[in-house]
């Protein structure tokens, strides 16, 4: 588990998008983040000089965003949580693709590492069960 750094599901879903965006383009800008998030590019040029501050972003001067190091083991954590919470609704539960995918980005944020890591166990033990 990442060092815990106190962050809004906001910054969590910028730091979801802009790990995604990273593995896609050839580097992140302020317009990219902005179109993916459908929000004004003040309002993401403000954010992420809110991540530059934390140490999870960096940037020079008008050049690309990238994770840095922290910010790239935390993207990845908030994606786990994403990805098993979906997975859970859709094998367990039996919910649609966009329905899972709506409510884990939704759920990824509140959910306790206890709550998760039971989650991760009874995947496991399903997985482990189907073999």
């Amino acid at each position: 588990m990442v060092e815990t750094i106190n962050l809004t599901p906001a910054l969590e879903d910028y730091l979801e998008v802009i790990l995604e965006l990273e593995e896609k383009e050839n580097g992140t800008r302020v317009t990219d983040i902005a179109d993916k998030m459908n929000i004004a590019k003040s309002t993401v040029t403000i954010t992420i000089n809110k991540l530059k501050n934390m140490g999870l972003v960096q940037q020079e001067s008008y050049g690309p965003i990238e994770l840095t190091s922290a910010g790239k083991k935390h993207a990845l954590e908030i994606r786990h949580r994403h990805s098993m919470i979906r997975r859970f609704l859709i094998d367990v539960l039996g919910v649609d693709y966009q329905t899972a995918d709506e409510d884990a980005c939704l759920m990824e944020h509140v959910v306790s590492p206890t709550t998760l890591k039971k989650i991760e166990e009874y995947m496991e033990k399903a997985q482990e069960a189907e073999k």
